[in-house]
């Protein structure tokens, strides 16, 4: 393959894998800010605590997200490598995503729920930028390609083999 047809093809993979890691992260940030409202209308959990909670569960989502529909074609060898790896990265954006809130909550004393939503939503933005490229960089890696080739084959290997019968040509 010419090398401009292969950076093409490299790309095309690159905006379906954001396509699809920003479906899942969409939906991951409407859990995680309507969980965060959630919990600050009907508890009186302190904001940064309430939006600890809702990231958690945005956490459980997404990954179930990103292992079952953006990175499923990827290696699955090592689950708890993976879960344990993926809980890491994403405490790391936890800290990132909630840091920010905290700052502005406790550090400048935007507290009105609609300043706590923008400062949450603005950390979920930067935390992701993490998580992009740990997960795709660590968590949830591709398959090298010789390992690629093994497994399409011993998938082939284990599939039925039906023969097919030609009728030799009469003339």
């Amino acid at each position: 393959m010419s090398e401009p047809g292969a950076l093409r093809m490299r790309l095309e993979g690159l905006v379906r894998e954001v396509a699809k890691f920003g479906a899942v992260g969409a939906v991951g940030v409407l859990v995680d800010l309507g969980v965060f409202n959630l919990v600050r209308h009907f508890t009186e959990l302190p904001v940064v605590r309430a939006s600890i909670v809702a990231t958690v569960v945005a956490i459980v989502f997404n990954y179930l997200g990103f292992r079952y529909f953006t990175y499923r074609d990827r290696d699955k060898s090592s689950r708890t490598k993976e879960l344990v790896l993926f809980l890491l990265f994403s405490l790391v954006g936890l800290v990132i995503q909630n840091g920010l809130l905290y700052a502005a909550t406790y550090g400048f004393g935007w507290d009105t729920p609609l300043q706590s939503n923008f400062f949450k939503f603005f950390g979920i933005g930067v935390a992701t930028l993490f998580r992009f490229w740990s997960y795709r960089t660590w968590v949830f890696r591709a398959l090298p390609a010789k390992e690629a080739v093994q497994t399409a084959e011993s998938f082939l290997e284990k599939t039925p083999r039906q023969a097919v019968h030609r009728q030799p040509d009469h003339v």
